[in-house]
């Protein structure tokens, strides 16, 4: 039988990303579909196999450790937590429960990042890193991502991603600086951020612009062997809010296709093709066979520590060792 399904949440990350991966795989039933008038029912209800939280960041801790109280499996999109303490008593809750906890870094499953690990090997010794997630939104929307109470903000909703590529291509760096900014009249969340990481002579700068009109390139990675240069986003997101099948998106367009530069001259890579469907794939096989979760919870905490590290250092103007 198939594994039933709470979904809270009915926003973007719901509406886009979870419902559709959920419905596309024969393990997984989506039995529910709550609002945050039924968060907290949803997260307990009786028959639920998996919890999937996508719901405002400071509400992933208590409807999480609610699931996981009532025994169910919980899937929570990122940022984890908003804080380490929280995050903490959700890896010993669940490892107390004996239920997997996994977090919603999809974009290990980008396709473009897909062909930056694969190309690595090609660049010879990485000196310099750089990944951007740039976008135009002048004006300040209604809702809580741009709201001052606690969460929101670029660093906590694009920062997981971009951190979470770095730490799987390098692990943890030696040092870190950063420069976290709210750019935008009005803004009363954080809508830039600059961070650079340090790998003894390799730099990792990772940074988020919401006033890009023409943004950078979305990975730029240099090495004593090669270049490679990679614009656009994954397509998946995009194929997805317009109602595609899950299982027939991932593939780029050519025109999006990233630039090879070594001694031996300038080629163009086909990028890898994405699959967000394989979380949801190893979600299920975690809890049917207890195989690993797709996403360790550590590797998400490890995410947080970064963030809170950033902004100490944005607000100390200091370099800060790990």
């Amino acid at each position: 039988m198939a594994l039933k399904v709470a979904l809270i949440g009915r926003g973007l990350g719901g509406r886009t990303f979870h419902a559709p991966l959920i419905r596309a795989l024969p393990e997984l039933e989506l039995a529910i579909v709550a609002g945050a008038a039924e968060a907290e029912a949803a997260a307990v209800a009786e028959g639920i196999d998996l919890v999937v939280i996508s719901t405002p960041n400071r509400t992933h801790f208590p409807l999480a450790r609610a699931a996981l109280e009532a025994g169910k499996h919980v899937v929570v999109d990122k940022p984890f937590t908003v804080s380490l303490d929280e995050a903490d008593a959700l890896i010993a809750l669940a490892e107390e429960r004996k239920r997997m906890l996994t977090i919603f870094h999809n974009r290990r499953w980008d396709g473009d990042f897909v062909t930056v690990k694969m190309l690595l090997p090609r660049l010879g010794a990485v000196r310099l890193f750089e990944a951007h997630w740039d976008r135009f939104r002048p004006e300040i929307r209604p809702g809580w991502k741009d709201a001052g109470d606690g969460g929101a903000g670029s660093l906590n909703d694009l920062g997981p991603h971009l951190i979470d590529q770095a730490l799987q291509l390098f692990g943890l760096p030696d040092a870190l600086s950063a420069d976290i900014l709210a750019q935008r009249e009005g803004a009363a969340v954080d809508d830039y951020f600059s961070l650079t990481f340090e790998y003894g002579a390799m730099r990792v700068v990772l940074g988020a612009s919401t006033l890009a009109m023409a943004p950078r390139p979305r990975f730029s990675v240099h090495g004593t062997g090669g270049s490679f240069v990679k614009y656009g986003l994954d397509p998946q997101e995009a194929a997805l809010k317009q109602g595609a099948d899950p299982r027939l998106v991932g593939e780029d367009v050519p025109e999006n296709f990233g630039t090879l530069t070594t001694a031996a001259g300038s080629e163009r890579v086909p990028t890898e093709p994405g699959r967000y469907l394989a979380f949801y794939e190893a979600v299920a096989a975690a809890i049917i066979e207890g195989t690993p979760p797709p996403v360790d919870p550590l590797d998400a905490r490890e995410g947080l520590r970064i963030v809170e590290l950033a902004r100490r250092a944005s607000e100390e103007g200091r370099r800060i060792s790990l």
